[in-house]
């Protein structure tokens, strides 16, 4: 889970570097003194871990040394006992089962870092309750650009409270608050604070609890949110009604690069809203709308307009209960999506019987890197038509090809799709597993694969879950298996 990473400040300043923070704060002195005058330019931060000296006070300097090595040594304890420590102005401290003595010690070992930049404390349940106690310190003219509370049982009471403390972030970039139900109720506070965080760029508010009244507290802030790149609202179930009214300011997201809508339970009337906003989304590259049943019937007009979208690289659409008519106008879209990368239908039955819809964009699909029609009722004719298409050298970038729960296609559809798969020669993955309920023996089609898997130099993975091997392509999977020079994994489970 860590997410590490080397960042400069907002400001564009080149600041140094260092390895840890014992390095950070054991700098030189004219780093130091470059850092009081800093401060002399700023606003009263008494929670910082330096403070301005006045000039006649010669003893104050040594003893104000001696305090900082003290806090220091604390800190390093703090960190050590965790097994955790700063590097790059980023603290990582997610999973580590902080406990609720840890909180007040935590937040004074935070203010031992003014300079840092990232923190994450994703994923431990104790923090919920006890922010204020952990981010009391953060003074107007914090230099944090990412905060993650990922899992952290937040209350009400913490989002208010990060609420309060977001306007004191300037630096804010990316905010991450996922799967902290019981945020709902305080997204007021919430969303206000936003409103002052005009350098965000990353959003994350999956799994939070959201209902439909959420979407117009948010709205109301995304005016302020110019430079957002990434929005996730997925996996609020009671999202489902709140787009109906409530969509417009979507739109001012100018520079929205990921929108991430999957399991929100959206309406026709969602779909109808969004089908205004969402082809206006230029920068769009990638759009989540999976899990969203109810838009099988109402999401033609939606469908048709994502063709004003040219840098759409993500669309993943599975399990969405796609009608003939949606799926037509899906496949008639796809075809002017050229720079589209990972397309997913899966879980959509109308695709069955339907693939040769989805001809001319396999063709002209020179960017596709990922495929996946698992659970969508095809039959042999589709592999078959698939298969062709792969003969002929389109799709040659595929990387990730998922058919698996298509039970009804016979051993002649394998056969042909598997004698083609080696001009697959990018290919790292490949599914064609069965239906948990379902096992079929292999037919004389698994030779023709591990024919083509030795033609395929990148590929490691392959899904056969339920298949079962005749004795003698048992002993011809294990020849494979000893004299491959490469290491490729059969997955097997679910073998009788």
């Amino acid at each position: 889970m860590s997410q590490t990473r080397k960042k400069t400040s907002s400001e564009g300043e080149t600041k140094p570097q260092t390895s840890s923070v014992n390095k950070f704060l054991r700098g030189s002195k004219a780093e130091s003194r470059k850092e009081n005058n800093d401060l002399k330019t700023t606003d009263s931060q008494p929670s910082n871990w330096i403070q301005k000296t006045a000039p006649s006070e010669t003893a104050k300097p040594l003893s104000s040394e001696m305090e900082l090595r003290s806090s220091m040594e604390k800190y390093e304890q703090f960190l050590q006992k965790l097994g955790k420590k700063a590097v790059n102005k980023c603290l990582d401290l997610n999973n580590c089962g902080l406990t609720t003595a840890d909180m007040k010690e935590m937040g004074e070992a935070l203010e031992m870092i003014p300079e840092l930049e990232e923190l994450n404390l994703s994923w431990n349940s104790k923090v919920g309750g006890n922010l204020p106690l952990i981010l009391q310190k953060f003074q107007k003219g914090s230099k944090i650009q990412m905060l993650k509370l990922v899992d952290c049982t937040l209350t009400s009471e913490d989002g208010t409270f990060l609420g309060q403390l977001l306007p004191m972030l300037q630096s804010l970039e990316v905010l991450d608050l996922s799967i902290n139900r019981d945020i709902g109720g305080s997204l007021n506070s919430i969303a206000q604070g936003l409103k002052s965080t005009s350098n965000l760029k990353v959003l994350k508010l999956h799994s939070c609890g959201l209902s439909q009244k959420s979407v117009k507290i948010l709205d109301a802030a995304f005016r302020y949110l110019a430079e957002l790149r990434k929005l996730d609202l997925s996996c609020n179930k009671d999202l489902g009604g709140g787009f109906e009214d409530s969509s417009a300011q979507l739109v001012m997201l100018k520079h929205l690069q990921v929108l991430d809508l999957h399991q929100c339970s959206l309406t026709a009337d969602d779909v109808m809203s969004l089908t205004q906003v969402i082809p206006l989304l230029s920068n769009l590259q990638e759009l989540d709308l999976s899990a969203n049943k109810k838009m099988g019937n109402s999401s033609e007009n939606l469908l048709s307009r994502l063709r004003f979208l040219p840098a759409l690289k993500s669309l993943v659409i599975n399990n969405c209960a796609l009608e003939s008519e949606t799926f037509t106008a899906l496949a008639e879209t796809s075809v002017h999506l050229s720079a589209l990368e990972v397309f997913n239908l899966s879980w959509n039955k109308c695709v069955g019987g339907n693939l040769k819809l989805l001809l001319e964009t396999l063709k002209l699909s020179m960017s596709l890197r990922v495929l996946r029609l698992s659970s969508c009722s095809l039959v042999t004719e589709d592999v078959v038509l698939l298969a062709s298409v792969i003969q002929t050298g389109h799709l040659a970038k595929l990387r990730k090809l998922d058919l698996s729960y298509n039970d009804s296609i016979c051993d002649a559809g394998w056969t042909m799709f598997c004698q083609n798969v080696r001009f697959l020669k990018e290919l790292i993955e490949l599914d064609i597993s069965l239906r948990p309920s379902n096992f079929r023996d292999c037919g004389q089609w698994f030779r023709h694969l591990l024919c083509a898997v030795i033609k395929l130099p990148q590929i490691t993975e392959i899904g056969m879950k339920r298949w079962i091997l005749p004795a003698s392509q048992e002993e011809e999977l294990e020849c494979f298996d000893q004299d491959k020079k490469r290491s490729i994994h059969f997955d097997h489970g679910g073998f009788q």
